[in-house]
């Protein structure tokens, strides 16, 4: 069986415990990360408009995305996609104590087929998704599509270190302490090994860009961070 096809389950059983086991297991970097990349998008740039976060999940990189244009004073709003009813339920909670729930909305959709009509979106993001994508060249079509004309992709994902020590540590890692940790406080016994596998079995760097770029889009750059263990991904809509 295909683990991407059940995806949303996957993140439906680990949901309460995700946020918590994000931060735990990046050593809280992961908040860093994410203000990085949502920087990449807004720095020196105004943004205005509709926004879409793809695999929006707990809501994290939304809430980051919406506390930056709000610093620039823009006019905008944020759709979040994801097939996880629950990722996303946590995730309101979240928006509406931040008084955020008129900013950001939620629809459950997938990223592989977006109810969404042509050249609607300013911005798309998605982090720590793309990987998950049954189809990843689909996937980077439908958000090529939705994005107007002009309009800017950020993508964060996990990438895999050039320097072989690092790898190795890496490694070990993804392979045996994120796994152990993750099945021990999550309670479920497959999830964190498919997160493991769906990391190691991922493109990223060039790869990744010559796949976006593939997709229709220009102006393709990558910033890996902490020793390329993450990369943002950014391109313009042709």
């Amino acid at each position: 069986m295909n683990e991407k096809q059940n995806i949303g389950s996957l993140f439906d059983r680990i949901a309460g415990k995700y946020d918590f086991l994000n931060h735990l297991l990046s050593l809280n970097i992961d908040k860093w990360w994410r203000r990085k990349a949502v920087k990449c998008i807004v720095q020196d740039k105004k943004v205005n408009g509709r926004c879409l976060d793809v695999a929006i999940g707990t809501a994290d990189l939304a809430i980051e995305l919406a506390r930056q244009l709000s610093q620039q004073h823009a006019s905008f709003n944020i759709t979040g996609i994801d097939l996880s009813a629950e990722m996303m339920r946590i995730g309101e909670e979240k928006v509406k104590k931040l008084g955020l729930q008129d900013r950001i909305l939620f629809q459950q959709a997938s990223a592989l087929d977006m109810p969404f009509d042509d050249n609607t979106f300013d911005v798309v993001t998605c982090a720590y998704g793309v990987r998950n994508f049954s189809n990843l060249d689909k996937g980077l079509a439908e958000m090529q599509r939705v994005l107007k004309p002009g309009g800017q992709l950020m993508i964060l994902e996990f990438s895999y270190p050039k320097n072989k020590l690092i790898a190795w540590v890496y490694d070990l890692y993804f392979t045996h302490v994120l796994p152990a940790v993750g099945r021990w406080l999550s309670k479920d016994k497959t999830a964190y090994t498919y997160l493991n596998r769906s990391v190691k079995g991922f493109v990223w760097g060039a790869q990744m860009c010559e796949r976006i770029a593939d997709a229709g889009f220009s102006q393709v750059a990558h910033q890996p961070l902490t020793f390329a263990v993450t990369t943002i991904y950014t391109a313009t809509k042709i």
